[in-house]
């Protein structure tokens, strides 16, 4: 290989890198997981009967979430504990974006 094809090979790779290092942060890989989830939870459950189910008190609906949880297969149990983490996360890093805005200035005296 020449000097000018190994360049140009290597600076295509770094312009390729410089394009997605934006796109590609765990805030993107939370957003993905979240969705993974909920797409395989959809493909095992239907979730439309689940809350068809759903009692309207409150602490019943606790209750049968809860069963429903315990009840359920191994993957479907994966996949919303997958799920809630991946959501604690996007609410976390949501808080941190904001945090900024409402702290008001310090001001030295």
């Amino acid at each position: 290989m020449t000097d000018s094809i190994l360049k140009r090979n290597v600076m295509r790779r770094v312009r390729t890198i410089h394009v997605v290092r934006p796109f590609v942060n765990e805030t993107t890989l939370a957003t993905l997981v979240a969705i993974a989830a909920l797409w395989g939870i959809g493909r095992e459950v239907w979730v439309a009967k689940v809350f068809e189910n759903t009692p309207v008190d409150i602490v019943s609906a606790t209750r049968f979430f809860a069963s429903a949880f315990s009840e359920t297969e191994l993957v479907v149990q994966a996949l919303t504990l997958a799920t809630v983490v991946a959501l604690a996360y996007l609410a976390r890093a949501f808080v941190r974006t904001l945090t900024p805005t409402f702290t008001p200035a310090r001001v030295s005296l």
